[in-house]
């Protein structure tokens, strides 16, 4: 077992706290017609103006900051112009 020490707490709680905003205001967003795209801009900037980086966005090459898999896509979709 690996204790943190309570600053590794807060930061922690910090990071939650930017991912809650970003899935609550994406969420809100989701609808027909809207692209997968236009949802990964909005969850960079939520992310960026709360002073984070996005963890996906340049991971391996990984283009963007959200993985949006949907219809026939298993896992690992690239946000772009896929209409919902």
């Amino acid at each position: 077992m690996v204790l943190k020490a309570a600053g590794e707490i807060d930061l922690m709680d910090e990071a939650n706290a930017i991912v809650h905003r970003v899935l609550e205001s994406v969420g809100e967003r989701v609808a027909p017609g809207v692209t997968t795209g236009e949802l990964d801009s909005m969850a960079e900037e939520i992310i960026r103006t709360a002073g984070g980086v996005p963890g996906f966005l340049n991971y391996r090459g990984f283009p963007a900051t959200l993985c949006t898999s949907i219809n026939d896509v298993i896992v690992h979709g690239i946000p772009g112009k896929q209409v919902l």
